[in-house]
């Protein structure tokens, strides 16, 4: 069988958008084959660079095996009305290719319908990719389109400037946005002069494009980058280079035939704080940070270019990137002295200027509230023995946002927070705020930690609930896919400081210290509980519902019943528990259905039958034990003397009949296993847990 090749040539893509389209586009072009019966068992392999995204499927069969088909037409008592051909039944016909009398009849739910069987003829792989991956490209997602072509429907991330489709040795008349495809691809733009490159067949793709000076298997070129990273920066003696593998990703996708500089800096430079230098390398030049044998910045830095050249031209790039870096640091140490000129607590009043959102004023309104909730969960925290430096941290909240109103922080927007913490610390303000102030917006995402001290833990959960309590409060909250104020990021934060700090503090602390209550609020903040639980931690789904169900407030303590919940779980009588209650729950409802009431205290003198006089004592005989683990948090321990039920709930369900005619009896029993539903689910709602 063969194999297909698709390549779409573009204009330089942005780097942060090739992952994702590269992975969409293997997928697309490989349900499409399996789609169409064409995928004849091989996968997917993609590549993209800056100037191209391609996929690769071996063994595609040429042409579709024909197919017989069943089609349904209209209902029998139309198309053969008292027997006789109606219209219908020669339209239906004609529509299916068949003669009249080939027309059957079949049964479904719905009744007598008309039916044809049909052979289609297999088509193509070539007919159908050329009718199909126009539309797939089409539909590739990018987070910014344009169009260029005036009066064309098309848009796409780039122009599309080259498309090559190849099955086997011949070429798949493929046409997308004006361009038709062939055999042809180009090489690097400027190391092989952005000649044509011939694919004679699919196979020949990645190592012809190398000979053209483009790597276009995007893990070689990691690969290639990490060791050239290496071994330009072992000419360092006792240096080695700072570990980003964010940049390295980055690079990977701004370079198809990528090497390595090693350039300098003057050593003066180096009174900056570490931050600014490495943000300004980073995150403007896309350059490595060196450091040395004890993790100092050194005078150094590392430069991924898209080229090679010789050691004259070697030189030149070195000078002119340097030249840059310079540049750019002595704007850094500028704004640095600068802004020393003013002091943060004279910033304060600056921030009335400074607007944070327009229906909710100015920045220092949001300090001011900012500061309510931070001493209300302050007092909150104390209460409950956790020592928190209560000035330090109103010190700090009031000072959180001056940095928006230095001139360091205008040129280089990601260091807000970092250069408000550099600058108390800078201005003698302690260690404490500066700390807390440094790291008001971490964590920034998942994989980030979070604040290390309880100050900067309550700073970030102030800043971070007040803003998302405020938006919900004027109706901007997330909807959809549609976040334009980040307020799912925020609320990740906040619950992620919440399970991973020793913080007391609850989501109705946090409503309360706001002064702020909604039912959206709530669910938006369940959600994304959730969503940690299930995407960071990894649980089950059905282990978090579970847990999430029992209404824990507090973060650790849904952690600590999802942790408990997955390690018993796989027992046998914890299932048989799960399945009971889940009987339970829908017998409760069914009660509920039809009006009969179904809670109530149970009345011992109505347990005529043993089975159900056992339960209900062994229920009011473990409810207390449970009670007590559960308020020690032993969940685990919890959850096992649960599971010691079933010997019960399974007499019980196989002796006793809960909706019986008596209505006294009937409501008893509703009680009872109310009883028993209620008061073990507090861990976690056993009816969640899907098992078999």
């Amino acid at each position: 069988m063969p194999d297909f090749l698709l390549e779409v040539g573009l204009e330089e893509i942005p780097a942060r958008m090739i992952a994702a389209a590269q992975a969409e586009l293997a997928r697309r072009v490989e349900e499409l084959l399996t789609r169409e019966r064409l995928l004849g068992g091989g996968a997917a392999i993609s590549y993209s660079t800056p100037r191209r995204l391609a996929v690769l499927v071996g063994g595609v069969v040429t042409a579709q095996a024909d197919a017989e088909e069943q089609l349904t037409g209209p209902s029998w008592g139309v198309a053969f009305k008292n027997g006789e051909v109606t219209p219908a039944a020669l339209a239906f016909a004609k529509k299916a290719g068949v003669d009249v009398a080939a027309l059957q009849k079949v049964t479904n739910a719905k009744g007598e319908y008309v039916s044809a069987t049909v052979l289609r003829k297999g088509r193509s792989a070539a007919a159908v990719l050329t009718e199909q991956l126009p539309k797939e490209l089409a539909a590739l997602y990018w987070p910014k389109n344009m169009y260029w072509r005036a009066g064309k429907p098309e848009r796409f991330v780039r122009p599309v400037k080259w498309l090559l489709a190849i099955l086997d040795h011949a070429i798949v008349p493929v046409e997308f946005a004006g361009v038709h495809a062939g055999n042809l691809s180009y090489g690097h733009r400027i190391l092989h002069g952005d000649h044509a490159v011939t694919i004679n067949k699919p196979a020949d793709y990645a190592a012809a494009l190398q000979s053209a000076k483009v790597l276009v298997d995007v893990e070689a070129r990691r690969q290639r980058i990490r060791k050239a990273l290496d071994a330009v920066t072992r000419t360092v003696p006792g240096a080695r280079w700072r570990e980003d593998e964010a940049l390295v990703d980055t690079v990977t996708h701004l370079t198809e035939w990528p090497s390595v500089l090693l350039g300098n800096f003057e050593a003066e430079y180096l009174t900056l704080p570490e931050e600014v230098l490495v943000t300004v390398m980073r995150d403007h030049q896309k350059y490595f940070a060196v450091e040395d044998a004890a993790g100092k910045l050194a005078p150094h830095f590392l430069a991924v270019l898209n080229t090679e050249a010789d050691e004259q031209g070697i030189a030149v790039i070195r000078h002119g990137n340097e030249r840059v870096l310079r540049a750019r640091f002595n704007d850094a140490r500028f704004f640095w002295d600068f802004d020393q000129k003013i002091s943060l607590e004279d910033r304060v009043e600056m921030l009335r200027s400074v607007t944070f959102q327009k229906d909710l004023g100015s920045y220092y309104v949001k300090t001011e509230a900012n500061l309510r909730i931070a001493e209300q969960l302050a007092l909150q925290v104390k209460e409950r023995g956790v020592a928190v430096d209560e000035l330090s941290l109103l010190i700090a909240t009031k000072l959180a946002k001056t940095d928006l109103t230095a001139e360091l922080v205008k040129e280089f927007t990601e260091l807000q927070g970092v250069v408000g913490g550099l600058y108390a610390r800078a201005q003698g303000l302690g260690e404490t705020v500066a700390q807390a102030i440094y790291s008001q917006y971490t964590p920034a995402s998942t994989d980030d930690a979070i604040p290390v001290t309880v100050e900067g833990q309550i700073l970030g959960i102030a800043d971070r609930f007040q803003m998302i309590a405020a938006m919900f409060a004027i109706g901007l909250e997330p909807t959809g896919s549609k976040d334009p104020f980040a307020l799912r990021r925020a609320a990740n934060g906040v619950v992620k400081i919440l399970a991973e700090s020793e913080l007391p503090l609850t989501f109705s602390d946090l409503v309360k210290a706001a002064d702020a209550s909604s039912d959206k609020l709530a669910a938006f903040f369940r959600e994304r509980v959730e969503f940690y639980l299930r995407d960071v931690r990894a649980y089950r789904y059905d282990v978090v519902s579970a847990v999430l169900a029992a209404g824990h407030e507090d973060v650790r303590d849904a952690m600590a019943g999802a942790e408990a919940l997955t390690a018993v779980r796989g027992s046998e009588d914890f299932a048989a528990i799960s399945a009971a209650f889940k009987r339970m729950k829908n017998i409760l409802r069914q009660a509920s259905e039809k009006g009969l009431p179904a809670g109530g205290v149970v009345n011992d003198q109505l347990l005529t039958d043993q089975a159900e006089r056992a339960l209900f004592d062994r229920a009011n005989t473990l409810a207390p034990e449970v009670e007590k683990l559960r308020a020690a948090r032993k969940y685990q321990e919890a959850l096992e003397q649960i599971a010691t039920l079933r010997p019960h709930v399974d007499l019980f369900f196989d002796k006793v009949m809960v909706m019986v005619d008596d209505p006294a009896v009937r409501q008893n029993r509703l009680a009872l296993i109310t009883k028993v539903l209620v008061g073990f689910s507090s861990v976690a709602d056993f009816s969640e847990i899907v098992t078999g």
